[in-house]
């Protein structure tokens, strides 16, 4: 890891801290919730000792890099990928392999949908592609299926969520966000709050994890606190509504789509059949590989860091 460099960039009016490491063909890695550059961290030193130069971002309102006042107005699909754009015009990167996992993801399918044009390729793992619904909005989508106390739907109220996690000590929240094994949705009770995680901490923690990583995931969290990420779901409707001229858009670069069999995202409703039913398919008609890990579950990047690793580099290594 001391062979990582790290950096900050001015890009679309923000502070953007980004690591880095290698020379070569540029892949750019774009991290989750709750999460940081530090999620590819395996990632990035494989692919560098392949003669690959791994890019790995802190988005905007996580880590160190700027978290922007303004609400969901200014965490929208558009202001991140914008970043994203701009950093690469700053890194003089003409075009990029793009990996992507949880809401990385998701702005990975904004980004190929948007600028096609600058993404050789892309890995998504975790979050399929989905189609935006003309018919409803995200949010009522998700309350309808699994009620007002499903996670997104907690999330929603500015400052709500934020005093309820400052409740609770950052690491152990972490370690139990990290480490959950549940496909199940995640329901958060008002009355229970964010402490329903304290009682899935693991007593041990699983040999993929270290409590130097918790500690540095609770620290930076500590720093910036949780509204920026908050703020991407906060921000879904709006996206939805700013995107109906792509509305049955299809993903027009070369793709590899992983989950591992445990992903709550790979157990929502409707899920397995989308991916392996044909459809898909037909929104990614250049979808090339499904892989489904096997014992793993959302952070599977972390979790089977070597297994992904070659994955990742097994499909790039093809362009």
């Amino acid at each position: 890891m001391e062979n990582i460099k790290h950096k900050n960039y001015s890009v679309n009016g923000i502070n953007m801290h980004v690591a880095e490491i290698g020379e070569g063909p540029a892949v750019l890695f774009l991290h989750g919730f709750p999460d940081i550059w530090y999620s590819w961290r395996h990632q990035m030193v494989y692919l560098a000792t392949k003669g690959y130069r791994a890019i790995a971002p802190d988005l905007r309102g996580y880590g160190d890099s700027d978290v922007p006042e303004g609400g969901a107005t200014s965490y929208t699909a558009f202001h991140v990928v914008g970043d994203l754009v701009a950093l690469l015009k700053t890194l003089d990167l003409d075009k990029v392999f793009l990996v992507g996992h949880d809401w990385g993801a998701v702005i990975a399918w904004y980004f190929v949908m948007f600028r096609p044009d600058l993404i050789t390729a892309l890995v998504n793992l975790s979050v399929v592609f989905r189609p935006r619904n003309p018919a409803i909005k995200p949010l009522d989508g998700f309350r309808l299926l699994f009620g007002d106390d499903y996670y997104i739907c907690r999330f929603q109220a500015p400052g709500e969520a934020e005093e309820d996690i400052g409740k609770y000590d950052t690491a152990e929240l972490m370690k139990a966000m990290l480490t959950i094994r549940d496909p199940g949705p995640p329901i958060i009770p008002k009355e229970v709050g964010f402490g329903i995680f304290l009682q899935i901490v693991p007593p041990t923690l699983p040999d993929w994890l270290t409590m130097d990583d918790v500690n540095y995931y609770a620290t930076k969290f500590k720093q910036t606190g949780f509204t920026g990420g908050f703020n991407y779901y906060r921000a879904m409707d709006l996206n939805w509504e700013m995107t109906a001229a792509w509305a049955g858009a299809q993903i027009k670069v070369p793709v590899k789509f992983m989950v591992g069999e445990l992903d709550l995202t790979y157990h929502a409703p409707g899920v397995q059949d989308y991916i392996h039913k044909g459809g898909f398919n037909k929104d990614v008609p250049d979808l090339q590989d499904v892989v489904v890990i096997k014992d793993a579950a959302h952070f599977v990047h972390q979790e089977k860091p070597d297994e992904i690793n070659s994955h990742i580099y097994d499909f790039i290594s093809k362009f």
